[in-house]
């Protein structure tokens, strides 16, 4: 007799392929998702599913790039699906991160733009001063 997991474990997956595999088909399916990361597929949906079957196919030559591995997950997470972001997360050593909100992830954008405007305006004000004669960077 098998029990049923705990509420708040995590599906067992054999590996990184079956972990997103499931994501695949929580948030929409093979076609869906193939044409979400190669959109240049556009009006061809069977070939964008094939192509992201045979990423997942550890007998396959293609694969997932690190910018679709990302978008993927990403997209996983528009869709509230974190199974396989929590699988990744166990398989490197890391505690479940908990996905954020998207106005704690804008504040955090927003905090990073300013502290990049600040960086920049640093950098202009050094540049002007190393780029000045000698004698007038003393002189400041």
């Amino acid at each position: 007799m098998t029990t049923a997991p705990a509420p708040n474990s995590l599906p067992l997956f054999q590996d990184m392929n079956d972990a997103l595999t499931a994501a695949i088909h929580a948030i929409g399916g093979f076609k869906k998702i193939g044409l979400a990361l190669r959109p240049e597929l556009g009006g061809r949906p069977q070939q964008a599913a094939q192509w992201l079957r045979d990423c997942l196919n550890h007998e396959k030559r293609e694969k997932l790039s690190p910018e679709q591995l990302l978008h993927l997950l990403r997209l996983a997470r528009e869709g509230n699906y974190h199974a396989a972001k929590h699988w990744i997360d166990g398989e490197a050593g890391y505690a479940e991160g908990a996905p954020l909100k998207p106005e704690d992830a804008l504040a955090d954008l927003q905090r990073r733009f300013i502290a990049a405007v600040h960086l920049s305006h640093d950098v202009a004000e050094k540049i002007e001063r190393l780029a000045r004669s000698p004698l007038q960077a003393v002189g400041k």
